[in-house]
């Protein structure tokens, strides 16, 4: 039987009323990026030196400098500074409002369960991040003005512009804290009952592979920044192992012991009729 007009707009309903809270959540993300943005324009160039702090580290003392090609480049350069920590400073806010949105669809079992990767997020992205700012970019910033110096009676020196700079530190950055989520993509993964430990233990030599090769193209092409992303990578995937067979041994133990107490064996064991 065919649903009449009145029903079929109170079934629409709801899904009007979700639309509504979506775009009043995007909303206040995007003010939450706007406000963000607006304060690390002011703080453009405090935020640019320590961007710059490794290549300056990296060149001999009292030499070295960035340059500009275009006369906007610097414009653009630190309002590209200023967006990408204004997402950064902005995200607690944004990730907040994400989860107020999903939140109410999820059982209080899903909540919990999705809970840590929520707050892993961040944390394993920092993680990386820092790998890259603090060890990565000088020791890969070394060896690439390693190739100064002179050649056929003329002089090699690195003149790097600002833009070129910028674009290398943020490939850097976003590198390596994307490539740190990986425990957070396999565990979710598992959960969701898409893939198990043994097939990834399985898999272990191909998952190998494609780590080291991920390391070739997500980094700049010198050995150190490969091998540096890689081994990390590696630990990761053990440690989500890990987690997944610790996981296993907890489900397995309270399948074993149920919550729900067994009846007692001192009272009436007669079945009803």
């Amino acid at each position: 039987m065919a649903l009449k007009i009145r029903d079929i707009d109170e079934t629409e309903a709801p899904l009007l009323d979700h639309l509504i809270e979506l775009r009043a959540r995007l909303v206040r993300c995007v003010l939450a990026l706007a406000v963000g943005f607006a304060i690390c324009l002011y703080y453009a160039d405090p935020i640019l030196g320590f961007l710059i702090q490794p290549l300056k580290d990296a060149f001999p003392e009292g030499t070295g400098q960035l340059i500009f090609t275009k006369l906007y480049e610097v414009f653009f350069v630190e309002l590209k500074v200023a967006l990408f920590a204004g997402f950064f400073v902005s995200f607690p806010v944004i990730a907040n409002q994400l989860w107020a949105f999903v939140a109410p669809g999820l059982y209080a079992k899903e909540k919990k369960a999705f809970l840590p990767f929520l707050i892993a997020t961040p944390i394993l992205f920092i993680a990386g991040a820092a790998l890259a700012y603090y060890v990565v970019m000088p020791t890969a910033f070394e060896w690439f003005l390693g190739f100064g110096g002179e050649a056929g009676g003329l002089q090699i020196e690195a003149l790097p512009s600002a833009g070129d700079y910028l674009g290398l530190v943020m490939q850097f950055i976003l590198a390596f804290g994307i490539s740190f989520l990986l425990p957070v993509l396999l565990l979710l993964l598992n959960r969701a009952g898409i893939v198990t430990r043994a097939q990834l233990a399985g898999a272990r030599r191909y998952v190998i592979v494609g780590i080291v090769a991920l390391a070739a193209v997500v980094t700049p092409p010198d050995p150190g920044s490969q091998v540096i992303l890689a081994i990390p990578l590696l630990l990761l995937f053990e440690g989500s192992l890990l987690l997944m067979r610790l996981q296993e041994r907890k489900s397995e133990d309270e399948g074993e012991n149920p919550s729900v107490p067994e009846p007692s064996s001192s009272g009436n064991t007669s079945t009803p009729q």
